[in-house]
């Protein structure tokens, strides 16, 4: 980023921007058509600009993944702290696991990059991830402290079962059941009371 006199780092120019917004758009139709491996090349094209501008405002994938998630994963790590704050840890757990599905389904092979991404310090995506992460251990360890999680079930050990769950229904319908049905019977193994 160029910097001013000052030392500071100035903001991007307005067509920059509009380039930025325009490309991210273009990659959220893209995913959710053809999932995450969909064509850069094409996402550029949809944009309506050159792949060497996609690739100076996202040099790699992941980038772009990351620059689209990361709101995404943000609002996770919020609504995880407001039902530890909130709701019993009962229903805190399902309802955050339920989320997490949700938005794990939004794009074909979301589910494996963000597994990839949970546990790969070098990953763009793992800032992100990091931030919901923290959160969400805070709300299990509360449901455990409360005896309504098994002990022996880990946060990261959800989070890895949720991402398998996300990815057999990823290629379902997005209003299926099938996924909640799916996620019911896995809180039934983890869950007490």
């Amino acid at each position: 980023m160029a910097k001013t006199p000052a030392g500071g780092a100035r903001p991007p120019r307005a067509d920059a921007r509009r380039n930025q917004e325009r490309i991210l758009a273009a990659a959220r139709e893209a995913f959710t058509r053809h999932g995450v491996d969909a064509s850069l090349n094409d996402i550029a094209r949809r944009a309506g600009v050159g792949p060497g501008t996609l690739y100076r405002h996202f040099p790699t994938r992941e980038a772009l993944l990351e620059a689209m998630l990361a709101d995404r994963y943000h609002a996770l790590a919020g609504h995880a702290r407001d039902l530890a704050g909130t709701a019993p840890p009962a229903e805190a757990v399902p309802r955050w696991l339920s989320a997490f599905v949700r938005d794990l389904r939004a794009f074909r092979g979301l589910a494996t990059s963000m597994k990839n991404a949970l546990y790969d310090e070098g990953s763009v995506l793992f800032v992100s991830c990091k931030e919901m992460q923290v959160a969400w251990d805070v709300l299990v360890v509360h449901a455990q402290v409360a005896g309504v999680v098994r002990q022996d079930a880990s946060p990261a050990d959800l989070l890895r079962l949720a991402a398998a769950l996300a990815w057999a229904t990823e290629d379902l319908p997005e209003d299926t059941t099938e996924a909640d049905r799916l996620l019911d019977l896995m809180l039934t193994g983890v869950m007490r009371g």
